[in-house]
This record gives C-alpha cells, sequence and structure tokens, in this order.
C-alpha cells in the first residue's frame, strides 16, 4: 500500500466523508479537501487546485451541476493529470442518462488524461435526514412532493462511499461507469412510511403537481432555476421511468446493497423533529 494522500474533494460533504472516512478505515491517507476542509479547495480559486493535487495518487471528485462545471472540470483533470494523479473517481447521477441528457462533467473526466471511473448513483436515502430539501418536510412532518406514486430505487450512501473507496483504491475499475441503486424501487410515499416509523411519528406524503411544487418552494425562498430542475426530476420519477434497479454495488463489493428500510430503522431518532 503506497502512503500516497487520496484527494476527497467535498470532503465534508455527505459523500465525501464518507469516502474519507472510508479510505482511513483501510489504512489510506485522505486528504479531505473543502472551501472550510483540512485542505482548502474552491472551484472558483484555482490558487487552490495545485496545493490540493500536490502528490496525489487519486481524487474523488462530486459533479457539481453548475453551470459551468464542465470547462472547470476539464481544467482541472488536465492539471491533475500533469501533477502525477493517476486516477479520478468522479460522483455523477444515473437519472441524466435516463433523461437522454449528455454529461459534459463525465466526459471532462473521461478526457482528463487520467485513468477514470464514474458513479451513476439513484436518488440518497440520506437526503431525508441530511438534505434541506427533504429534512425541512420530515421535521414538519408533511413530505410535499410531485412525485406521485412513482418508485425510485433509493441508494445507501454508504454503499456508494464503499464502490468509491474500492474504485480509487483497488484494480479493475479504470474505464468503468457503474450504475447504483438500493436492491428495490419503492413509492416516495412507502418511503416515507418507513421514516415516519422508524422516527416513532405521523409523518405524510402529499404529492403534488409540478407548478404547486415550485410554488411552494419558490415562497421558501428556492431560486426557481433550481425548483424547475427539481420538477424535471420528480416528473421523471412520477412516470414510472427511475424505477429500474441497478447492479453497481453487487459487481463492485460482491454482496446486496443495503435497503430502506434498514437505513430508516439505522436512523432513526435522528431524523429531525421540528
Amino acid at each position: 500500500m503506497t502512503t500516497s494522500p487520496i484527494l476527497v474533494l467535498g470532503g465534508t460533504g455527505k459523500t465525501g466523508r464518507r469516502v474519507a472516512a472510508g479510505l482511513r478505515a483501510q489504512g489510506h491517507t485522505a486528504r479531505v479537501a473543502s472551501r472550510s476542509g483540512e485542505t482548502r479547495f474552491d472551484w472558483a480559486d484555482e490558487a487552490t487546485w495545485k496545493p490540493a493535487l500536490s502528490g496525489a495518487r487519486a481524487a474523488y471528485v462530486v459533479d457539481s451541476q453548475a453551470a459551468d462545471a464542465a470547462t472547470t472540470l476539464r481544467a482541472f483533470g488536465e492539471l491533475a493529470a500533469a501533477h502525477g494523479v493517476e486516477r479520478l473517481v468522479l460522483l455523477s447521477a444515473r437519472v441524466w442518462a435516463e433523461m437522454g441528457v449528455p454529461s459534459d462533467a463525465e466526459q471532462a473526466v473521461r478526457e482528463s488524461g487520467t485513468a477514470w471511473t464514474i458513479l451513476r448513483p439513484t436518488w440518497f436515502m440520506q437526503n431525508f435526514s441530511e438534505d434541506p430539501m427533504l429534512t425541512g418536510p420530515v421535521a414538519a412532518g408533511d413530505v410535499r412532493l410531485p412525485a406521485g406514486e412513482g418508485k425510485e430505487p433509493f441508494v445507501d450512501l454508504e454503499d456508494v462511499a464503499d464502490v468509491a473507496v474500492a474504485a480509487l483504491t483497488g484494480q479493475g475499475h479504470d474505464g468503468q461507469i457503474y450504475e447504483l441503486s438500493g436492491p428495490e424501487a419503492i413509492t416516495w410515499r412507502e418511503a416515507v412510511g418507513e421514516v415516519a416509523r422508524a422516527a416513532g411519528r405521523a409523518i405524510g406524503y402529499t404529492p403534488l403537481s409540478v407548478a404547486r411544487y415550485r410554488e411552494e418552494a419558490a415562497a421558501l425562498g428556492y431560486p426557481a432555476e433550481y425548483t424547475a430542475l427539481l420538477g424535471e426530476l420528480f416528473e421523471h420519477i412520477r412516470q414510472g421511468r427511475a424505477e429500474h434497479v441497478s447492479d453497481g454495488v453487487q459487481r463492485v463489493l460482491g454482496r446486496e446493497p443495503g435497503d430502506f428500510a434498514s437505513y430508516a430503522r439505522r436512523t432513526g431518532a435522528a431524523f429531525p423533529r421540528a
């Protein structure tokens, strides 16, 4: 095992902190980088890129979906290759391919000059306990979304992190695209029901129209472009286009992914309350 560090961008975020912990648990050196991390890194400040990359043998990168993300990531990938980084692992999303939306970020990583692996997860289970878009409604006791009765094979972030660690440190992952999901697709109503049972209190699910959802989100201060994108993503789910199960976790880890009920029970009292 080499002692060269592995750079984890967004290392204090939902996925990054789990990836860093997984690397350290296996004896690797994780260089946590973010605007507030152990190593300062800011996509908008290229002066922070080289120090973060210095001496690193691999890097974990999250697609921000910002308008200039692909251009920025292409420049970062070229710099990474020039500084001897051997591998980039990109966290993308399965939904873009499902919707026929080309991912410029994925293309930028493929053209970086390093070995690469792309992860395409479904919606994270942990959004119910860690993402403000859902923690607020969970706390209020009413999750109001335009997903209808469409199903989603939510993926456990612990599985995503384990796959990322394997791709960053193991062999046989170069040039691979792994679609990651849980073992079954469930409706958002069923997911909220599992959260409610684990939390021990009433939490409802109210399906909305996209227009009504955008009105309510705007009233909460969410920007119009963000709610427009979410509306498209939830409509995709409502139409039943996201319900297929992927086998990426099994292919990489050789085991079944965690299910939603197990996540909810594990999280239990940590679900937010009003």
